[in-house]
């Protein structure tokens, strides 16, 4: 594999088991005589596509199609059942509302929380505090526990946290919707700086402006099932005309 390429993603496939029945105790298994009846679901199914250095790369496809859970698998959330990837570097991971921090605890103390789990050291945290409050934008409510902050809170205090341990990927899902207008530009500055300084950004988004605007390369998901990858516009062309006819 080239090291022009950030992520390769070589056949990865990611099963779920879908119960009909289940028996949810041994008593219940032995009373009943039978096992649990379940079929397996194939969110993701040999999906394979690089992602290029430096580039700003989205997923695109329509809700259910194995988005997020590709992202959990490039997070390492979730294990594939066959296949896998390859990544040269350090990831950082924006996936779910709110993911990393204690409800309980400070805005403060989740940034040192959620600062140690993205693999920063206490003193790097300490260093980096200040630029990680200024660009979230909450100073007021830093020391207020996070369980009273809104959901656009959440996601400015943990994009921040996630942009400041200095990722050589990126990994964010559909969450910046959640923020203002003045934050996704903010977010979308420091995606331009990111690439300028040889990072790549892999993001889901349902907004074709922002693929559009933002994305050098993407890959489309069908039903788990890689559709076409490449060329940001070619690909978002193609998905758009596939919509349409359905």
């Amino acid at each position: 594999m080239s090291y022009d390429v950030a992520l390769s993603v070589e056949n990865l496939s990611l099963k779920y088991r879908l119960y009909r029945e289940r028996n949810n105790s041994i008593k219940t298994a032995l009373m009943r005589g039978r096992k649990a009846v379940y079929e397996d679901f194939w969110a993701l199914r040999n999906v394979s596509f690089d992602v290029p250095r430096g580039t700003t790369f989205g997923l695109i496809g329509q809700n259910g199609s194995g988005k997020s859970t590709l992202l959990k698998c490039l997070s390492r959330i979730l294990y594939p059942d066959e296949g896998g990837f390859t990544a040269h570097g350090r990831i950082a991971s924006l996936l779910e509302l709110g993911s990393g921090f204690h409800p309980e605890l400070s805005g403060r103390e989740n940034v040192f929380l959620n600062g140690s789990i993205l693999g920063m050291s206490r003193k790097d945290i300490t260093r980096k505090f200040d630029e990680i409050v200024e660009f979230s934008g909450i100073e007021k409510f830093i020391d207020q526990p996070v369980k009273n902050y809104s959901s656009g809170m959440y996601v400015r205090l943990g994009f921040s946290v996630a942009i400041n341990v200095d990722p050589d990927i990126l990994i964010v899902d559909e969450v910046l919707a959640v923020g203002d207008a003045a934050f996704r530009e903010k977010c979308a500055q420091k995606f331009r700086e990111l690439k300028e300084r040889g990072r790549t950004v892999v993001l889901v988004t349902h907004s074709m402006a922002m693929l559009r605007e933002m994305c050098d390369a993407a890959a489309w998901l069908d039903n788990g099932v890689l559709k076409t990858a490449g060329d940001a516009e070619p690909v978002i062309a193609a998905y758009e005309e596939a919509i349409k006819q359905r």
